[in-house]
């Protein structure tokens, strides 16, 4: 019986976390418990969906490939608001939330500003929070801008999961580099070795006028005897280079991370100021999921789907005041963590009930459906003040089922 009530007070403080955590796991190579979540804000779309498959499907190849045949995405949920439809082909989420979205497809953050991201501010090596999509992106009305979505799921990915960074920066487009030649912020290391240089391009100022557009060569600056501010890189359109996923993707010829052979360790990059110089194929063969596995043999599967439909959600805090937890501080930390979850970590549209259980079971609350931070209130207010009687946990647990 200790042993249960053991087990049963462990579990009580894990779901108790209100962690925003990922999900995610590495099961033989493929990745499991990947969550998708389409943000109430976005009008029904039954495209949509189809476009999300479509996109995992292709990046899941895409990525296997370029690790070297080592990871592909092996399940995903995709999580539909409640503001759609309900229909038969959805089915009722167990865990998931929007919360623990590793993808969002969500409104712009900005108006008119469509760039994917991932949102990572941790270091070099660490896991990002989550990649924000939006709907046009992931129809395909971006391509032209930002390139396939399988190939950008994949660079997004690679700053989700292992922390990588991008091999161009915005703010120092382009660098004075040891040749004395002004080179693009790429990773590549000059020409010699052939891993973004291989990418052909001219440097241009675009400057448009009424419906006039015009492409100006660029001027070097007499002051940081670089380009002039807005000179950009453009791309030619047939290449034959193979790397790197992290500086232009959208290549169709591009297909690998640049690695420690022919990294530029000159170029003022992300990748560069972030992760200490070392190449993004170094940073992702130190991750975890990297020393777990091999390369496989056979091709992976495509990946399953499902599709769940966000509800309102239920659920009954079962809280023990026998006379047990009068010893240790007991009852004073099981509230310390009930206090934490009831004022921050339940979500806003929940529904939460509250049992006391000694020898018998009594319901402080019946369901209530957090609103406002008074429900909160109320809540916690509820929660046991002193222990005493017997135990019974089933009983608890019948009550909480009424």
């Amino acid at each position: 019986m200790v042993l249960f009530r053991s087990f049963v007070c462990l579990l009580v403080l894990y779901l108790l976390q209100g962690s925003d955590t990922s999900f995610v796991r590495l099961n033989n190579n493929g990745y499991e418990g990947i969550i998708i979540a389409i943000n109430p804000g976005v009008p029904e779309n039954e495209a949509l969906i189809e476009k999300i498959k479509d996109m995992v499907t292709a990046a899941s190849t895409y990525l296997f490939e370029a690790t070297e045949r080592r990871f592909f995405f092996k399940n995903v949920s995709i999580l539909i608001p409640d503001t759609w439809k309900e229909k038969p082909q959805y089915k009722r989420p167990k865990h998931e939330s929007y919360t623990h979205a590793d993808v969002l497809v969500a409104p712009p953050t900005l108006p008119d500003r469509d760039e994917p991201y991932t949102k990572q501010f941790k270091p070099c090596e660490e896991k990002g929070e989550y990649i924000h999509f939006t709907p046009d992106v992931v129809l395909g009305k971006k391509q032209n801008e930002y390139g396939p979505t399988d190939r950008l799921l994949v660079h997004e990915w690679a700053h989700l999961r292992w922390g990588v960074f991008d091999e161009y920066n915005d703010d120092e487009p382009f660098y004075s580099a040891s040749s004395k030649r002004i080179e693009a912020t790429r990773h590549d290391h000059l020409h010699f070795l052939q891993c973004s240089t291989g990418i052909t391009g001219v440097n241009r100022v675009y400057k448009c006028q009424g419906n006039s557009c015009v492409f100006n060569k660029c001027k070097i600056d007499p002051k940081t005897k670089l380009y002039e501010k807005n000179c950009q890189f453009f791309p030619d359109k047939d290449q034959t280079e193979k790397t790197s996923i992290m500086f232009m993707q959208g290549i169709t010829s591009v297909v690998k991370f640049c690695n420690k052979q022919n990294h530029n360790e000159e170029a003022p990059s992300l990748q560069n100021k972030k992760c200490e110089f070392r190449s993004t194929w170094e940073v992702i063969s130190n991750s975890e999921d990297f020393k777990n596995t091999t390369p496989m043999v056979e091709s992976p599967p495509s990946p399953v789907f499902s599709l769940l439909r966000i509800r309102d959600r239920i659920l009954c805090l079962v809280l023990d005041k026998s006379g047990s937890m009068g010893g240790y501080n007991r009852l004073n930390r099981m509230n310390q963590a009930a206090k934490y979850f009831l004022l921050q970590a339940v979500q806003n549209g929940t529904w939460v009930g509250m049992v006391h259980f000694d020898s018998t079971a009594n319901i402080k609350s019946k369901l209530i459906q957090i609103i406002s931070t008074n429900e909160r209130n109320m809540l916690v207010n509820s929660l046991p003040t002193a222990a005493s009687g017997g135990t019974s946990i089933c009983a608890g647990i019948k009550a909480a089922f009424q």
